[in-house]
């Protein structure tokens, strides 16, 4: 079987053409359907308000504070008295 030039290039041209055509297609679709089906975005979720830590948390941010001081003496190697964490952002 003898394969020209001129064929495989009539090949990549319908190739090319075919490939074009549906990205067409798939081009003309999405436009008819985003004007058939708009979008609409979600309703904002209303907003919560964050409470203060001290008002109401009061002895877990001492669980907090000394969860981390040992985490700290334990990562540097040291005893939890040789050092004070102070501030907690």
């Amino acid at each position: 079987m003898e394969v020209s030039v001129l064929s495989a290039v009539n090949v990549s041209i319908l190739a090319m053409a075919v490939i074009f055509i549906v990205l067409t297609i798939l081009i003309f679709t999405i436009k008819v359907l985003v004007k058939l089906l708009p979008y609409e975005a979600p309703p904002p979720a209303p907003q919560r308000r964050q409470k203060p830590a001290s008002s109401e948390n009061g002895n877990n941010n001492d669980d907090h504070v000394a969860a981390i001081t040992a985490a700290l003496a334990m990562h540097m190697g040291k005893t939890p008295k040789e050092f004070k964490v102070v501030n907690i952002f």
